[in-house]
């Protein structure tokens, strides 16, 4: 494993709604702590950070834009130089301008970590991997929720986040521990 020096943190939508009791059991009570250490590093080494926010067009959303839930956490609020990007559908590269910026910037590798595995996270992913980035996924620096699978049967967020961890790695990318991505940067 290399860390390119110029590798992109992909924080996907650390807002303040990710949080609502409303939306369930989740896994990986740690995940934010992982992102925070990388994000520590990341910002050390100068290499470039990406704050992706959803603004959900669903006025139920926890994400709507007319309520603090869509606002970022105190704790992964952007710093000066770092990227925003906004979207309102799970893909952080649909109709954001984020192939774009990243291609300028002659950024070829991805680590993106965040919210929630089997939604932003996995199609983000897939696209990565789709367009050609070296994506690398942070299986401890993300987590989900509880979900019934299409006939009715309730999964746990670990079942939930496995399988969609197991539909990335070597497809679309590599799913890798943050301690991994640390050591190697």
């Amino acid at each position: 494993m290399e860390l390119q020096a110029n590798a992109a943190l992909i924080i996907i939508d650390q807002q303040k709604g990710i949080l609502q009791p409303r939306l369930g059991r989740r896994n990986n009570p740690q995940a934010e702590e992982r992102i925070l250490d990388l994000l520590g590093l990341w910002r050390r080494s100068g290499r470039p950070v990406v704050h992706v926010q959803h603004l959900s067009r669903e006025p139920d959303s926890v994400f709507w834009p007319e309520q603090e839930g869509v606002e970022f956490q105190q704790r992964f609020l952007p710093q000066d130089g770092e990227w925003l990007i906004q979207k309102q559908v799970p893909d952080a590269f649909c109709a954001s301008g984020l192939e774009a910026r990243l291609r300028e910037a002659g950024i070829g590798q991805l680590i993106i970590v965040g919210v929630a595995t089997n939604n932003s996270v996995e199609s983000t992913a897939r696209t990565a991997g789709n367009l050609g980035f070296d994506a690398w996924v942070a299986e401890d620096a993300c987590f989900t929720f509880d979900k019934a699978d299409y006939f009715g049967t309730l999964r746990t967020a670990e079942e939930v986040h496995g399988m969609s961890l197991g539909n990335l790695h070597g497809e679309y990318a590599t799913v890798v521990s943050a301690a991994q991505i640390l050591k190697a940067g």
